[in-house]
């Protein structure tokens, strides 16, 4: 029997996924197979909350702790696990699960995990742990991206809408795009020295933001390196196409983006502006150190063989 523990942000995501979340540990306990798992289910109360939890049940030695939320909650999740993994060997370290019931879900997509949360329970009965990287920018920690310019801004829109969703986070995107003034930003390190002015820059573990929008499409969680996405300051003039190869895997081959490489860069900007965490606005100064950790990470995947 392997220990496992479920941590439930209620308010993540829409009104209807909310009110799924009630029923959750009555499904948990139906799906979740009783001779493999020992399962733990815990609410959260608090912003926060969830990086409590989990550092805890990290330090506890549990097998597996799941994040039942968005890209936030395994953002809390993950940072708990790594700050409760103390000095065990990776292949000790008690395993980042998912559950994807918030707005985007980018980890989880990226990871192929379902969305449907009765398919994601039963996943994890078919599941194994996988090393994963994860990044820090100036010791904050992102499973999937971060980044700065008009995505950040709308992050920051987004986080204080009254309503979650796809269609808010769209109408934020028409509100905003044709009144915002594009930065001049230095990227340097790891062989790079690189001044850009951008409408934004997304540096990417994983390879989308959400939603299937696939801002990085080669990124990988495994390569020990991130993404380093660059949208040029002209990129509203092909908005449309734009947008069409978002969502088609294919923006990386635009002549407004450019893509750089690296393990490690400092992002120096012109003045201190929105940048994001996983989707979330966060306070930060202007200069911003940015790495990768190779394999700091142990999360549940579908079982390859």
């Amino acid at each position: 029997m392997k220990n496992i523990a479920f941590i439930i942000n209620p308010i993540s995501g829409s009104k209807e996924t909310q009110n799924a979340k009630r029923k959750l540990p009555k499904l948990i306990m139906q799906t979740l197979d009783s001779e493999q798992w020992l399962p733990n289910i815990t609410f959260t109360e608090y912003a926060g909350h969830a990086v409590e939890l989990a550092r805890q049940y990290a330090r506890m030695g549990f097998d597996a702790v799941v994040a039942v939320g968005g890209d936030g909650t395994v953002n809390e999740v993950a940072r708990g696990l790594v700050m409760g993994y103390g000095n065990r060997p990776v292949s000790e370290r008690t395993a980042l699960g998912i559950l994807p019931m918030g707005s985007g879900n980018g980890f989880a997509r990226h990871l192929g995990i379902p969305i449907r949360p009765q398919k994601a329970i039963e996943m994890i009965n078919h599941s194994e742990p996988i090393s994963v990287d994860y990044g820090l920018a100036n010791g904050k920690l992102f499973v999937s991206t971060c980044g700065t310019g008009f995505d950040a801004l709308i992050a920051d829109h987004f986080a204080g809408s009254s309503k979650r969703g796809f269609s808010t986070y769209l109408q934020n995107i028409i509100h905003d795009a044709f009144s915002y003034h594009a930065q001049a930003y230095h990227i340097v390190g790891d062989g790079l020295d690189v001044t850009h002015k951008a409408f934004l820059i997304t540096f990417a573990n994983a390879n989308q933001w959400g939603y299937e929008a696939l801002i990085a499409p080669k990124a990988s969680i495994q390569d020990g390196k991130m993404d380093i996405m660059l949208m040029s300051s002209h990129a509203l003039l092909g908005s449309a196409s734009l947008a069409l190869r978002l969502f088609a895997g294919s923006i990386d081959d635009s002549h407004f983006m450019d893509t750089l490489r690296a393990r490690e860069v400092t992002l120096e900007r012109e003045e201190a502006a929105p940048f994001h965490i996983d989707g979330d606005p966060v306070e930060m100064e202007k200069d911003i150190h940015i790495r990768i950790v190779e394999d700091g990470l142990r999360v549940l995947a579908e079982k390859r063989f």
